[in-house]
């Protein structure tokens, strides 16, 4: 589990046919002819570095299947030697990280390549490599003298490093939860029970991209759509013509969202916000009913959970968590929700006066929520996302972002020419340490969006990939990829990023930086490899938060055209947007975090837990045919059962490190000791120590949800006791 965190986000957007595609097996093994290079890395240049615009889909697969035979075969040698190993760490885990070396920068060229430019790696494609890779890596964890291996070396062994011990635990945690402690019959029964799952996981994803694609409605009223912005209309327009209509509603988020807030025709938001909340209820299309297979779901998960050794599945899930236990996560939430609760009401007091003042006379409801937010926040504080868009040209953002890492981290990020890339838009990058005149890591920057070539997904604007971990024994640095698909340059304009993007980009390059920098020997634990899921996103949250320092705001931002700095109003009212209605918003995430637990702790009928829960996190009524619980692919399809709330705790890990940099500035002290203290803390460790260990060295004390709840403006209901 711990493992395939570094692949879930792209690995759940990827087509039907991937899980189609299984057999018995559970994976396609893929063994084509493998041709007279096959002794080599066909991928590479001389410098070492994937050679992109020479790379075929023939080329990645004859490279991934003799890898993944080479992987294979090499397990087996290794376990052969695991009956009388004397030193498991330079008999069994040093040649699994020569194995995995250069399976893993195989696999991430593939990935790197399928994200950037998937005319040249088919989706198709992409599926097979990646299953046989998968499969290939995960023998190693599904074996038996290697999980006992890993057992025995941490008895025999009295002082480990940090990192020893993290990577022993990872072999054992990753035995236990693959049930290699379970022979026989009892076998048996969980391989049945997981395929089972699997089954009704994909029943329950078909449904509902099936009930999402079936709902639609046309506006053919042109006053009404120039209420809605260009770049909506364009993607309604069944013409591709913003101008032109008729223009098509869906339920695909990047029409749904922002139509939910520009619509000024009440009854078509009801109309959609009712056909979106009724997803697969049975309601409306009874084959597309998703409730017998959450059932179903929630009862295998159980069962797993109760084989291997459990008493739930949440507390299965707690084992790669930074949390530890689900009690914990529920005294995060309460703490949480006690000052988020009471604000929710006055917030939504506030937008129905908004409301009522220009001309509303009904009562608010949930499909008047984001129209109204949107108004109000427009009202308070002047704020156009595409106004703004014409102070944040890429460049300039680009240069300020790698200044502010080159002063708080004492790095360099130089521009290499003549550097094989997928595209002519891509560009490589080296990072120098201050101490070195060499290299210690190197990205890829692939800014710009492209027809028919790049997946886009529209609550994932941008894409971190680890093509390859840092490995001391192999003497191989670190090398990422950051994939975006900002507005590209157009009639000599440069590329303009809303505040939005800017965060994107920030957030995602903070992220990067976790891999770049490490210092981990043993790549098993490097970077962002062995990372607790709600511990994966601090890093990129970080970053983020210097957004919202009026210094930094300054530095990266001036108009495209005459260079004019962004407005001191604007500056100061993007801490207020951040916080608009942050009550609201907080408690519809902790809701759907505490649900997601309860879910998978209870046995409890979902709409009976629903109805509980409800009233104690949200102030409007539930609708009685509300049934999102029914679509929420995220908990039942995809990998964040019992883990949905890992995202919020990264936010307040996030905001409770940036709150040292807030109060070195407050206190006149050195900022810049800051940098150094977080780089060597948690961008230089990474997976390699417990996330809450680096934590307490860092800030000296356990996390407190405080100073999230500050930047949220959260924190005037009841301070919370650290």
């Amino acid at each position: 589990m711990a493992f395939f965190l570094r692949t879930s986000v792209l690995t759940r957007h990827l087509k039907k046919s991937f899980l189609q595609n299984k057999r018995n097996s559970g994976y396609v093994v893929l063994i084509p002819e493998i041709g007279e290079d096959s002794d080599k890395n066909v991928l590479l240049t001389e410098n070492g570095l994937p050679e992109f615009n020479d790379i075929t889909i023939e080329k990645c697969i004859a490279a991934i299947s003799k890898l993944s035979l080479d992987y294979e075969s090499g397990v087996k040698q290794i376990e052969e030697s695991c009956s009388d190993c004397k030193n498991a760490f330079v008999e069994i885990f040093q040649p699994l990280e020569k194995l995995d070396n250069q399976l893993e920068l195989t696999w991430g060229v593939a990935k790197t390549l399928y994200l950037g430019n998937s005319s040249l790696m088919p989706t198709t494609s992409y599926i097979q490599i990646h299953q046989r890779a998968y499969k290939a890596r995960s023998t190693k964890f599904n074996s038996v003298p290697i999980y006992n291996a890993a057992i025995n070396e941490k008895n025999r062994l009295k002082q480990l490093t940090d990192e020893e011990q993290r990577l022993l635990d990872k072999y054992i945690l990753e035995g236990k939860l693959n049930g290699l402690d379970i022979k026989g019959v009892k076998r048996e029964k969980l391989d049945n029970i997981l395929n089972l799952l699997q089954k009704e996981r994909e029943l329950f994803r078909d449904k509902v991209k099936m009930a999402t694609n079936i709902f639609s409605s046309f506006i053919s009223d042109e006053q009404l759509s120039k209420e809605l912005p260009e770049s909506l209309t364009k993607v309604m327009s069944i013409n591709n013509n913003a101008s032109k209509g008729p223009w098509k509603i869906t339920l695909q988020p990047h029409i749904f969202e922002p139509f939910m807030q520009y619509c000024p025709e009440r009854s078509l938001r009801w109309n959609t916000w009712q056909a979106y909340v009724q997803r697969c209820s049975g309601y409306g299309n009874k084959d597309l009913e998703t409730s017998t297979h959450v059932a179903q779901i929630r009862k295998y998960r159980a069962e797993q959970a109760k084989m291997l050794g459990f008493e739930t599945y949440a507390d299965m899930s707690m084992e790669t968590k930074m949390a530890g236990s689900v009690e914990n996560v529920y005294k995060c939430l309460d703490k949480l929700l006690e000052n988020a609760r009471p604000l929710q009401d006055i917030e939504l007091e506030s937008l129905q006066g908004f409301a009522k003042e220009r001309g509303f006379d009904g009562k608010l409801e949930h499909w008047d929520i984001p129209y109204w937010q949107r108004k109000q926040k427009w009202s308070l504080y002047n704020y156009d996302e595409d106004k703004i868009r014409e102070y944040f040209p890429l460049p300039r953002v680009i240069t300020s972002l790698f200044n502010l890492c080159s002063t708080l981290f004492k790095i360099q990020i130089v521009e290499r020419s003549n550097v094989h890339t997928w595209h002519k838009d891509v560009k490589f990058y080296d990072v120098y340490d201050e101490t070195s005149n060499t290299p210690i890591a190197g990205f890829f920057l692939d800014p710009y969006a492209r027809q028919n070539e790049k997946i886009r997904i529209y609550d994932d604007a941008g894409w971190h990939v680890s093509i390859r971990n840092k490995c001391a024994l192999t003497s191989t640095d670190p090398l990422s990829a950051l994939i975006f698909n900002f507005q590209a340059p157009s009639e000599g304009q440069q590329s303009l990023l809303s505040f939005k993007e800017v965060g994107v980009l920030f957030q995602r390059f903070g992220h990067a930086l976790r891999n770049l920098l490490t210092k981990a020997t043993y790549s098993e634990v490097a970077g962002l490899s062995n990372v607790e899921w709600d511990a994966a996103d601090v890093c990129g949250q970080v970053m983020t938060h210097w957004l919202f320092d009026p210094h930094t705001i300054r530095a990266i931002s001036g108009h495209y055209n005459t260079e004019e700095p962004l407005p001191e109003e604007i500056i100061h009212n993007l801490q207020n947007v951040r916080s608009h209605m942050a009550g609201y918003n907080l408690c519809r995430e902790l809701y759907l975090s505490r649900l997601d637990l309860e879910l998978y702790s209870k046995t409890t009928f979902w709409r009976d837990l629903v109805k509980e829960l409800w009233p104690k996190y949200n102030a409007l009524p539930f609708d009685k045919y509300d049934s999102h619980l029914l679509s929420f692919t995220k908990i039942f399809s995809e990998e964040w059962g019992a883990a949905y709330y890992c995202h919020l705790w990264s936010k307040m890990i996030a905001a409770d490190i940036y709150s040292a940099f807030e109060e070195a500035r407050a206190g006149d002290q050195d900022v810049i000791a800051i940098g150094k203290r977080y780089r060597e803390s948690f961008l230089a460790v990474g997976g390699a120590c417990q996330p809450s260990e680096i934590f307490r060295r860092f800030r000296g004390r356990d996390p407190s949800p405080q100073a999230l709840l500050n930047n949220l403006g959260l924190s005037n209901q009841k301070k919370i006791e650290e």
